[in-house]
C-alpha cells in the first residue's frame, strides 16, 4: 500500500475512532476494545500483577478516563528502560450539571458547566449529544450517549443587528442547550440518560453519579481540492491517542530488536482542566503502573530509577498550523502547515518540555521513519498554551519532549488537519516504541 493510500486509510480509522469516542471514556472503552482484538490483556489494579513480568507480553489497565496499556519484549529486565507516548483522551465540551433538566417559555434545557476551554461560537446551532458515563448506588458503571439531542440556538440577526461586529457569549445565560419543549417538571435528562444505555436495563432511580458531556454529532469528513483535509470533532487530542493505539497494536506484532525499551501509551484524562485528578498527568496513574511493571520484573528500588533515567517521553498533543487569515499571531519565522508533517513543539519557559536532546532524537526517528517534521514556537506576544509533557517530566524525571499534529480552529466544535499528518504522527511513534532512547 502506498503512503498516500496508508494516509487514507488511517484517517478513515481515526474518524472512525473519534465516532465511536464522544467522550473519554468511551474513548477508553473503544481502545480497550481494540486492544482486546490484538491480544493485550486487561489487567485490574486491585488484583496481583504477577503476569505483568512474562516475557513478550501485552497489557493495559484503564482507570476512569485513563488507559495505559504496554508491551514488554522478551529480555526486558529490572533496568529497562520504558519508551512512553503519552496522550489524553478528554476534549472542552461542557459538562453536566447536578439538577441538570431546567428550561423556560416551554423549552427544555440541559443545565451545562463550561469544560476546559472551548470556542464557545463553534459549539451554536450544532446537532449535539450527551455522552459520558452513569454510576449506581451499587458502584457498577454504564456507558451512555443519546446520539443528536441538544441544541445551542444563535439569537437570530433581526434580534441583534450588531452581532457580525462582535459576538458576546455569557457562559451562564447564553450556553444552556435545549432538547426538547414542555414542563422541566415533568422531564428528567437522567432518565433519557438511562434509556440510550446499550444492552442494559438502567433505573434512574438508583443512578449514584454522573460524568457526561455534550459532543458534537457531526461525522468526520475528508475534502477539498485534492482531498487533504479532515475535519472532526476531539481532534485535539484523540488524533494522538489513535495514533498511539495502532503503533502499538502494529508493535506488538513486529519483530523486536535486542535490548528494545518497554513501550507504553499512556492516555490520561483530564489534560484540558489542568491534569490534577487521579486519572489525569498531574495523578500517580502513569508512576503506579511503571513501579508495578518494574516489580514483575524484579527491579529493586535503586535498579527502577535506573530504569527511569533509561526512559523517554513523547508527550503527543494537537498544535497549531498558520493561520492564514491571522498571520500575526504566529512566530514571522517558524509557521507550520498542514500536511507538513508533526510537529516538534518548543518553549523557552518550558510551558513544552522539549529540550536539545529531546529536539535531536525527535529529528532521528522521523528520519528512521521516513517521515518530515515541523517546529512550532509560538509568537513571543502571544501566552503559549501547555501539556502534559511538563507534568510527566515534573514527577518522574523522565526526559520528555512534546509533538503533535498541526490543527487549525484548535478547540472548536469542529477542528481541522490535514490527511497525511496523523498517520505521519502513527509512523514515529512506531519508530519510537522500538527505539532505545
Amino acid at each position: 500500500m502506498s503512503s498516500h493510500a496508508s494516509a487514507a486509510a488511517h484517517i478513515q480509522d481515526l474518524g472512525a475512532y473519534v465516532s465511536a469516542s464522544p467522550s473519554s471514556f468511551h474513548a477508553v472503552h473503544e481502545a480497550a476494545r481494540r486492544l482486546d482484538i490484538a491480544g493485550f490483556t486487561r489487567l485490574e489494579e486491585l488484583e496481583p500483577w504477577d503476569s505483568a513480568a512474562d516475557q513478550a507480553d501485552k497489557h493495559y489497565v484503564i482507570r476512569d478516563g485513563a488507559l495505559i496499556a504496554w508491551v514488554t519484549p522478551e529480555g526486558a529486565g529490572p533496568t529497562t528502560g520504558f519508551n512512553i507516548l503519552g496522550a489524553h483522551t478528554d476534549s472542552p465540551s461542557f459538562k453536566l450539571k447536578p439538577k441538570a433538566t431546567t428550561g423556560k417559555f416551554g423549552w427544555l434545557q440541559a443545565g451545562v458547566e463550561v469544560y476546559g476551554g472551548p470556542l464557545l461560537n463553534s459549539w451554536l446551532d450544532r446537532e449535539l449529544q450527551l455522552a459520558g458515563r452513569l454510576v449506581m448506588l451499587d458502584g457498577t458503571q454504564h456507558l451512555t450517549a443519546t446520539g443528536p439531542l441538544l441544541r445551542f440556538p444563535q439569537l437570530a440577526i433581526h434580534l441583534d443587528r450588531t452581532v457580525n461586529d462582535g459576538l458576546a457569549l455569557d457562559k451562564q445565560q447564553h450556553m444552556n442547550p435545549v432538547f426538547g419543549l414542555g414542563d422541566p417538571a415533568g422531564e428528567d435528562l437522567l432518565a433519557l440518560l438511562a434509556g440510550r444505555v446499550r444492552d442494559e436495563n438502567v433505573d434512574p432511580a438508583k443512578i449514584g453519579g454522573y460524568d457526561v458531556v455534550i459532543a458534537d454529532t457531526q461525522a468526520p469528513a475528508v475534502f477539498g481540492a485534492k482531498n487533504e483535509f479532515f475535519a472532526s470533532g476531539r481532534l485535539d487530542n484523540l488524533s494522538a491517542t489513535h495514533a498511539g493505539i495502532e503503533a502499538l497494536i502494529a508493535h506488538a506484532d513486529s519483530p523486536l530488536p535486542a535490548g528494545a525499551p518497554i513501550a507504553v501509551l499512556a492516555a490520561f484524562d483530564h489534560e484540558e482542566i489542568g491534569s490534577a485528578s487521579r486519572s489525569g498527568a498531574c495523578g500517580p496513574v502513569l508512576e503506579d503502573v511503571l513501579v508495578r511493571i518494574s516489580d514483575g520484573l524484579g527491579a529493586s528500588a535503586s535498579q527502577r530509577r535506573q530504569a527511569f533515567a533509561a526512559s523517554f517521553c513523547v508527550s503527543a498533543d494537537a498544535g497549531h498550523a498558520v493561520h492564514p487569515n491571522y498571520p500575526e499571531r504566529h512566530d514571522p519565522a517558524n509557521r507550520p502547515a498542514l500536511n507538513g508533517g508533526p510537529l516538534l513543539k518548543i518553549n523557552a519557559n518550558q510551558r513544552y518540555a522539549t529540550d536539545a536532546p529531546g529536539a535531536a532524537l525527535w529529528a532521528r526517528l522521523c528520519t528512521e521513519a521516513g517521515v518530515p517534521y515541523q517546529e512550532f514556537v509560538s509568537n513571543n506576544v502571544m501566552p503559549c498554551g501547555s501539556t502534559i509533557g511538563p507534568l510527566t517530566a515534573t514527577r518522574l524525571g523522565i526526559r520528555t519532549v512534546d509533538v503533535g499534529v498541526p490543527l487549525l480552529s484548535m478547540h472548536s466544535a469542529r477542528e481541522l488537519c490535514g490527511v497525511e499528518d496523523p498517520y505521519r504522527l502513527a509512523r514515529v511513534t512506531e519508530q519510537f516504541f522500538r527505539t532505545a532512547a
